[in-house]
Parts: C-alpha cells; structure tokens; sequence
C-alpha cells in the first residue's frame, strides 16, 4: 500500500505539554494503531527526559516510531524527519495498522502534508556573513533585523535559535526571497496524499503555562540535570540543534557555574512558556485544522474526541 487519498493518518499535535502523547496513545490502543513521533527533539537519542518521550511503559502498549533514532552529533531537519516518516507511514499501511503522527513540530507536519519547496544553495561566503553579523550585534538585535523582512519567519523562531535564524536570514540575502515566501511556493516534494484527521489542542494558555512549569519541575526530580551532564561531557558543536532543546542551554550554563540551579530553572521555564506560545500561533495559522480541542488533555474528553475522528 502506498500513497493514496482514501488512507488515514490522525495526526495528533500542539503545543508542548499539552497531552497530545496521551491522546495518541488512547487512539493507538482503540484503533489498533503506530505512533510516530514528529517532535523535532524527541528523536535525538541522548534526550529522552529533557524532551518528555514516552515512557517504556507507554511504549509497550502501542508501536512507537523516530523517538531517539538519531544521535546528537547529527541535525534532523523536515526532509530527513519526512523520508523517515514516510517509510514508517507505509509499514503502517501495509500492517493495516493506523499511522498516527503526534508531536509540537508544525514544520514536520506541513512537510508530510504539504510537501517542501526546493529552495536553492546558499553560497558558503554567505552564511559566514550572516554568522558575522549576528556575532557582531548579538541574537536579539539580529533576530529583529530577521523581522523586517521575514516576520513570519522572526515570529515562530526564538532568537536564541541561531541555526534556524541565521538560516532565514541567509536565504533572504541569498535569494531576495525570505523563506516564508519559498514556502509558499507550489512543493517540488509532493505531499504525502492521504485521508488526513487532525486533532490539534489549544488549551488555555494559563493552564498551559502551568503544566510546563510543573512538567519541568519533574523532569528535574527525575535526573534531567545528570542527562545534560551526560551531554555535555560528548563536547558537541553548541549550535547543533539537540544543544538548543529546551532546558539544554539552561543547565549546561548552570554546570558551568554561569548560573545558580535556582536562575536555569527559570530561565529554562520562561523558555519553554515562550515556545509554547509560539508553537499556538503556529498551528493556528499554519495547520489545517479538522478538529481544535480547546483543553488540556483527560481522559474525560477521550469520548468527544473520538466522536470526531472517521476512519
């Protein structure tokens, strides 16, 4: 079985800590499916408490696909993740089994859905410029010019995000297009054709900010500071992506004595509230979205939930 309109994917996404694991999880189990991760943090190897990845009691109770399949010393990117999928997508469909695409990524999403746009190289002697510049004036600063000519691009990537920034930048300069504009462009990688059912949560953005808090707050309790210890020893490129997950800058500053545990807490918090936010704005203006669920996830909602899916 291959791509084909009248196959189904429910795809399962929102912002962080919002519960779309545990939905996906309960869908697996009622409709026999495979989860397949599209978080772009989740499938880095080393990070399996800084990113929430399902737990091994989770993970025995449905398939689950791209959690921890790459190592940190590599970057994922949407083509990569989406080759990936893909493949995985098909097992699915040919196991009759229902792939179900969950995770924060929007990017990866709409790389399934939409396909990508061939956007063309960008010469070396520019992105060392870019690089320069940013070095020179600082991310805020530079993350501000991005914003002149590419807000959509500047609304959705945080300042600190430097490879992702430096990127749009570079293909402004490079093209005299921003990246916004390539993405709209018809796909030269088609979308994967499907029967697709969205769930997509937004809860309230105070509960939401309180979940973060109090997710982080475990992860902490659970080791997460001896997990970015044990990253942190491999002396990777800091600006490789797994080095800007949430929490990861944070607390390898602390081990550095740059920060009191107490300051990288909140800093990672704050960081996380913010991508949070960002990743609403996101899905909202991005997604095409079937069904929105404006709540945290409970089980307590599993039956209006599924009153909307049709497979």
């Amino acid at each position: 079985m291959s791509s084909n309109p009248q196959n189904p994917i429910l795809v399962v996404a929102g912002p962080t800590a919002s519960g779309k694991s545990g939905l996906a999880l309960a869908a697996a189990e009622k409709y026999n499916g495979v989860i397949i991760n599209c978080d772009s943090m989740q499938v880095y190897r080393e990070l399996r408490l800084l990113t929430a990845r399902p737990s091994a009691e989770d993970e025995a109770k449905a398939p689950h696909k791209l959690y921890g399949v790459i190592p940190a010393e590599e970057a994922c990117s949407a083509g990569i993740w989406r080759e990936l999928a893909v493949a995985e997508i098909e097992n699915s469909w040919k196991s009759g089994k229902l792939p179900i695409i969950t995770g924060g990524t929007g990017l990866y999403i709409k790389a399934l859905m939409e396909g990508l746009t061939n956007i063309p190289d960008i010469p070396p002697e520019i992105r060392e410029e870019v690089t320069a510049r940013r070095d020179e004036i600082g991310p805020e600063a530079f993350h501000q010019e991005l914003a002149k000519f590419d807000p959509v691009s500047a609304e959705r990537l945080n300042p600190t995000d430097s490879q992702r920034v430096i990127r749009a930048y570079e293909v402004y300069l490079g093209t005299e297009r921003s990246l916004t504009d390539w993405h709209q462009d018809a796909p030269t990688t088609p979308p994967l054709e499907a029967n697709y059912q969205s769930i997509i949560f937004e809860p309230p953005r105070d509960e939401l900010y309180a979940k973060c808090e109090a997710r982080f707050d475990g992860m902490i309790e659970n080791g997460a500071l001896d997990e970015v210890r044990s990253l942190k020893a491999l002396n990777l490129d800091p600006g490789l992506p797994a080095m800007k997950a949430l929490g990861v800058p944070e607390l390898i500053a602390h081990l550095r004595d740059e920060m009191t545990m107490e300051e990288a807490v909140s800093a990672a918090k704050q960081a996380t509230r913010r991508y949070a936010k960002r990743q609403m704005t996101w899905f909202r203006g991005q997604i095409v979205q079937k069904h929105r669920v404006n709540a945290q996830y409970s089980e307590r909602l599993l039956p209006e939930i599924f009153a909307k899916i049709v497979i």
